[in-house]
């Protein structure tokens, strides 16, 4: 048969398939299943559409300028820092607000929605197996260098590879990130089960290559890195003070999503290791801002000329945020702890209605479920659709979670408590656990423990605690040792029992693995910190992760909900439904709050000229911090060296004696120091592990 010529529409087909095939669009196949969006979103749509103009609780005309001081405390090593890498285990990283930015973020009023930040728009495959990111092309780093999709595939490789160990988990179903060109980078899923996974790597943060590749990621940073947000490091006084510049041609001021916000020149965080002395440089005008979670000061603490006067404001806002879990957390991976009798007989010895009364000004709720104040939580008995997920596991789960709905023990609040020991006692003979001589003794061996505390915020609720506990005959001995030491040893799981918090977000998803899975449970530094091991709870949060709409996240999570209540891994503490604010009177605010009440939005206040000239806020001379530039070496020189300590600490700190260092010379402020302020920490925190 005589050959045929191809003409040139022939070979500009064969041509066009070809190229079709190379870029992973096979003709007929998803090229036309794949959505082009401007927001990711777990709900049905987005609450802003691709055209909004700004925030609906911003002012976009809101004026710049000022300077504002936050106060940063906190547990372990929240009241300090070493270094600016906050991507590695080792040493202690500075919070740098403003500084870093991910390819898409969410708004104080739609935190289950991300939209697009450096990235201008994604494109999403309709069966969920990857997703692509168009970069903006005017997206730029501080040092004016273009930010292309090479970083976010540099990024992503070294966080899983090098990161924290939440990253492997959190990354753990992406198969591969490949940058398409310059401004399009693709992110490729090992199926299309994970409905989050999208909006996973749309948090993602985003790292300048040609800063960190002559870098360790995994090493500390002495240095300030190189970020793309609206704020970089101006100085910084290492281990007490960090201060925040607002970068004047910052490349997204004029997003919509940015409109009306980061309003305020001079951003300084004063780092405090004693929270009463934190709380008297706020008073004393050395802090412009505080969030309470202490009842007493709120109750009583407050009682001074400059609220009386109006100089200070008290706000209370309600909190639609997951509250998450607070409490003792039994170390499972002691054998002590391995019997689920004997944790119940714990939980059984801490009163949280006398404290509640009389430490805590009956402020707080008891906390019940590991989900509280969403409604992941799970109330009443399981409805026919958890029961369908539950079945499966009858005869591995306690019987209880089928028949009855949890609630932790209670008492009337008068500080008799003999009911709840009379239970406790019978738990502990049920165990093996039988008195001689006064003690709880077992094969030979005494029944006793170690609470670790590394300051003095729950020693008055750990002491009731431990004397009901002896009344038991069960020996406690509550330990507090320094920052280094208590981080080492809970990083390495090295305790008994601690006091944690553990939060959660709105769409829980594959951060759970690393709260609960069994091969969570010896990583360190890990966030299983009770070491939990159940092939039903991994299962269950494998469905999580798995569940195809909201509707089934929400009803999955609450069976697991019911299976770690039962579990009776934790001594339940207290939730707070609302967020107390207290601050000096200069700044302006927008009419309107975020809604719902996710967040304060105050990312959206800026400084009121005509308040501040009006406001006669105390003021004292300090010594500046050293430039961004200097101070590499962190023991070279007074400017950069550690804080001294002062004479107390957090709940997770432990004291040690010092002289409290002067406070910052560009806000007028009387000589105190210290780290971490509620606003900042919990936002951070609860972003680290999970943005949503």
């Amino acid at each position: 048969m005589a050959r045929q010529r191809l003409s040139f529409g022939n070979w500009t087909t064969i041509l066009l398939i070809a190229i079709l095939f190379l870029v992973g669009i096979a003709p007929g196949s998803r090229a036309d299943e794949v959505a082009k969006l401007h927001a990711l979103t777990f709900l049905d749509q987005p609450k802003y559409g691709p055209d909004f103009k700004h925030l609906d609780y911003v002012n976009p005309d809101a004026p710049k300028g000022g300077s504002v001081t936050y106060s940063v405390t906190g547990q372990g090593d929240g009241a300090s820092f070493d270094n600016f890498n906050p991507y590695t285990i080792r040493g202690t990283a500075v919070g740098m607000p403003g500084l870093f930015e991910t390819l898409t973020t969410s708004p104080s009023d739609d935190v289950l929605t991300e939209y697009g930040l450096i990235a201008e728009s994604m494109e999403l495959a309709k069966d969920r197996s990857w997703i692509i990111f168009n970069l903006r092309p005017e997206a730029r780093w501080q040092d004016d260098t273009p930010i292309t999709a090479d970083d976010v595939v540099f990024s992503f490789d070294t966080l899983k590879a090098k990161g924290p160990p939440a990253y492997r988990y959190y990354y753990h179903d992406v198969v591969k990130a490949e940058m398409l060109d310059p401004h399009r980078v693709k992110f490729t899923f090992a199926d299309g089960n994970n409905r989050e996974l999208p909006v996973i790597m749309g948090q993602l943060p985003v790292l300048a290559k040609h800063f960190w590749q002559s870098r360790n990621i995994e090493d500390p940073l002495m240095q300030p890195p190189l970020g793309s947000g609206p704020y970089k490091v101006a100085s910084f006084s290492m281990g007490r003070s960090i201060t925040m510049q607002r970068v004047e041609n910052y490349w997204g001021r004029n997003l919509p999503i940015n409109v009306g916000r980061d309003n305020i020149d001079t951003v300084r965080y004063d780092y405090y290791r004693d929270p009463l002395i934190e709380f008297q440089a706020f008073k004393s005008g050395a802090v412009d801002f505080r969030r309470e979670n202490i009842s007493r000061n709120w109750a009583t603490g407050y009682d001074i000329p400059a609220v009386r006067n109006g100089q200070i404001k008290r706000e209370e806002f309600p909190d639609a945020n997951p509250f998450g879990f607070q409490g003792f957390a039994f170390n499972l991976r002691r054998p002590l702890f391995s019997d689920r009798r004997v944790r119940l007989a714990i939980t059984y010895a801490f009163d949280f209605e006398w404290s509640n009364k009389t430490l805590f000004y009956n402020r707080y709720f008891r906390n019940r479920s590991y989900f509280d104040n969403s409604e992941l939580a799970a109330t009443g008995l399981p409805s026919p659709e958890e029961l369908k997920i539950l079945e499966p596991y009858r005869g591995k789960i306690p019987d209880e979670v089928f028949t009855q709905e949890y609630q932790p023990p209670k008492t009337d609040g008068s500080g008799d408590i003999r009911a709840n020991l009379d239970k406790a006692a019978q738990l502990l003979d049920e165990a093996g656990w039988h008195i001689e001589n006064g003690k709880r003794m077992r094969d030979g061996q005494p029944l006793q423990f170690e609470i670790l505390l590394n300051g003095p915020t729950f020693e008055r609720v750990t002491l009731p605690f431990a004397q009901n506990l002896q009344r038991l005959g069960i020996e406690v001995n509550i330990r507090k040792v320094d920052n280094a030491q208590y981080d080492n040893r809970t990083k390495n799981y090295d305790f008994d029992m601690v006091v944690i918090r553990m939060g959660q977000s709105l769409s829980p998803g594959n951060e759970q693995r690393d709260y609960w899975s069994s091969a969570s449970a010896d990583q360190p530094d890990g966030s299983n910190w009770m070491g939990i091991k159940s092939p039903v709870v991994d299962a269950l949060v494998d469905q999580i992760i798995a569940a195809p709409t909201h509707h089934d996240v929400v009803t999955r999570t609450r069976a697991l909900d019911r299976v770690l209540q039962w579990g009776y891994y934790m001594v339940p503490h207290w939730v707070s439904k609302t967020t107390l604010i207290a601050y000096w009177d200069k700044f302006g605010r927008p009419a309107k709050l975020p809604d719902p009440a996710y967040g304060l939005g105050t990312d959206s206040w800026w400084i009121d000229t005509a308040k501040l000239a009006s406001l006669n806020q105390p003021a004292a001379a300090a010594p500046a911090d050293a430039p961004a530039g200097q101070g590499n070496d962190p023991n070279g020189g007074s400017a950069n060296a550690a804080a001294p300590a002062s004479n107390g600490a957090t709940p997770n700190q432990a004291a040690s004696g010092g002289t409290p260092a002067a406070a910052p010379a560009d806000r007028g402020q009387t000589p105190i120091y210290g780290a971490l302020i509620g606003v900042i920490i919990g936002f951070a925190l609860g972003r680290i592990g999970r943005r949503k």
